[in-house]
């Protein structure tokens, strides 16, 4: 257990961090979760909905800071790969 007042205050920010960072984890997940689920039932126009979507969603994430934009950019590029395959 800590000893002291910046121990102590490390230990709440931490907690808050962590379960900032899960939330958003989560929703990145859940995002390319329904573009998955919308390119395998070979739904045109729920994959594009469910894509500009995601791609809002996850460039916002790059403005908060949360990922890189490399990252982002890598995530975006796979998602719009696959809503293209559908014809």
């Amino acid at each position: 257990m800590a000893n002291n007042k910046s121990a102590k205050k490390r230990i709440l920010v931490t907690a808050k961090k962590t379960e900032r960072n899960r939330y958003y984890r989560t929703r990145i997940k859940n995002i390319v979760k329904s573009v998955h689920e919308a390119v395998e039932a070979s739904d045109k126009t729920a994959a594009t909905a469910a894509f500009a979507t995601a791609n809002k969603s996850i460039h916002s994430l790059v403005s908060k800071g949360f990922l890189k934009k490399t990252t982002a950019a890598r995530k975006v590029s796979r998602l719009h790969k696959m809503v293209n395959k559908i014809a």
